[in-house]
């Protein structure tokens, strides 16, 4: 049954119906998961289709399944450069040309991808979307290239959704600081060798070996970059925790990339000046973001216009008779209200800076002396 499925993806994939080949390669790897050329070929459709994650993902599983297949190591590598993933793809395809010392299409994309990564040295603030190149034009051919000889020799492709089962075994959720990003996948009881995490600029690749049933696949195309070098894991007896570095200190609208997220917003760090320390910026889920000095004038605003009652109103005549008074008068204010025990209020410092002011009680009260 794989078999003749895998018939019908080639005559799909020659008519330019790539979609139809990945959904008929996807039941030929559900019939038979242990076949290395299904996957391999199911990359090559998701090559064609833009989805060069889920190339990655099946390229990845091809190898697994055979550590040989020059083609696997191909689509990868070319994947990868799609995702600007140059590192990981040169490893990927050096790996390949060290299996295949004959096939110069190793050696034309190795060397595209050192072209890049010195390029990346020298402006580390290159920015993803920019207008290619003359000089690139030709390495992106060459790819074009390398995957139609590859289609000749096989006809088939992948795809990395029927990998993972359609209900995760796993539950996983991440927060994020300016600096970082920590995943966390819940998984008890992983034992060290069974978990493979890996590190690309845009992709993490994440497996766990589950005994008697089917791997656990999380191989997400990131949200932006990230410092493969600086990045970490840490297996715990109830999780996996893994430490993404930022590129850049900006934060992300979610883990995963996506077309439609907007630009993201760059991350406000504390900073001391003149004035004092500036208000920090903190990360947050939230889309809007809160201007606490607006929200701040708006409160004060609220207060100054409310309407109050009785000694409210009262109390707040004085602060604003208070807050709006000179120097004199303010200390007329206090001196006079707290010699005359709260009875007298008064705003003339000559009258009142002379002497002391006597308390006055309203008419039919009378007035006494506390003894502490």
């Amino acid at each position: 049954m794989a078999t003749n499925l895998a018939e019908k993806a080639k005559t799909a994939f020659l008519d330019d119906d790539f979609e139809g080949a990945v959904e008929f390669l996807s039941q030929a790897i559900y019939s038979n998961p242990k076949n290395a050329d299904l996957y391999a070929d199911r990359a090559q459709a998701h090559i064609k289709l833009g989805s060069f994650t889920e190339a990655v993902s099946d390229a990845n599983k091809a190898i697994e399944l055979d550590p040989t297949m020059v083609k696997a190591y191909l689509r990868k590598g070319s994947a990868c450069m799609k995702l600007e993933e140059y590192h990981t793809a040169k490893a990927a395809l050096e790996k390949g040309a060290s299996l295949s010392e004959d096939d110069s299409r190793f050696a034309k994309l190795i060397e595209e991808c050192k072209k890049h990564l010195a390029e990346d040295i020298t402006d580390q603030k290159a920015h993803d979307g920019a207008p290619p190149s003359s000089e690139t034009a030709l390495p992106s051919e060459q790819i074009a290239e390398a995957d139609e000889e590859i289609q000749e020799e096989h006809g088939t492709v992948q795809q990395t959704n029927a990998v993972e089962p359609v209900k995760p075994k796993f539950r996983h959720e991440f927060y994020q600081k300016p600096e970082e990003v920590v995943v966390t996948i819940f998984a008890k009881g992983v034992a060290p060798e069974d978990a493979h995490v890996e590190f690309g600029e845009q992709i993490l690749s994440v497996k766990i070996n589950v005994p008697s049933e089917d791997a656990y696949y999380f191989q997400p195309r990131l949200f932006q970059k990230v410092v493969p070098e600086k990045c970490r894991y840490q297996i715990l007896s109830t999780k996996i925790e893994i430490r993404l570095a930022k590129a850049e200190a900006i934060q992300w609208k979610s883990l995963e990339y996506s077309k439609e997220a907007t630009v993201p917003q760059k991350v406000i760090v504390p900073s001391v000046g003149p004035a004092g320390p500036a208000r920090p910026a903190y990360p947050s889920s939230k889309n809007k973001v809160a201007d606490w000095d607006k929200l701040e004038a708006q409160v004060k605003a609220e207060e100054k216009d409310e309407k109050l009652d009785g000694d409210a109103a009262l109390n707040k005549l004085f602060r604003d008779i208070f807050s709006n008074a000179d120097e004199d008068a303010r200390r007329a204010m206090t001196k006079s209200f707290v010699e005359s025990n709260g009875t007298v209020l008064s705003t003339n410092w000559k009258e009142v800076g002379a002497k002391k002011v006597e308390g006055s009680p309203p008419d039919g009260m009378e007035l006494k002396k506390w003894e502490y």
